[in-house]
């Protein structure tokens, strides 16, 4: 499949923390960084990254929780890595609950990499 489409695929069928999150990361409103929905990186598409800061978020809803969905996520992550990409993962519940401060947590790893 395209991996174009499919990229805009799945940015117009965003979740809701998808969407709690990209407003807080959107339009530089984290120090002038730039992020961007469904990257294609690899394989695999990213929730969202930012290619300055080589830092890709990850959102993880309940079905994660399962033990075979933990290794998944443990060789996406290390895929991503491996193309040079330090990633961060937070729960749904987590964006959903406390978005600021996930916010704060986002800020503290894109400062992290600017240094």
């Amino acid at each position: 499949m395209d991996r174009t489409a499919t990229a805009r695929r799945l940015r117009q069928t965003q979740t809701m923390p998808e969407a709690r999150l990209w407003a807080l990361v959107r339009g530089r409103r984290l120090e002038g960084f730039k992020f961007r929905r469904q990257v294609p990186i690899d394989r695999y598409f990213a929730h969202f990254a930012c290619v300055e800061a080589r830092l890709v978020v990850e959102l993880d809803g309940p079905v994660h929780a399962a033990e075979e969905a933990e290794i998944l996520d443990m060789a996406r992550t290390e895929v991503i890595e491996a193309c040079g990409y330090t990633v961060l993962r937070f729960q749904n519940e987590l964006v959903m609950t406390d978005p600021g401060g996930v916010g704060e947590a986002i800020l503290a790893a894109l400062r992290t990499a600017r240094a």
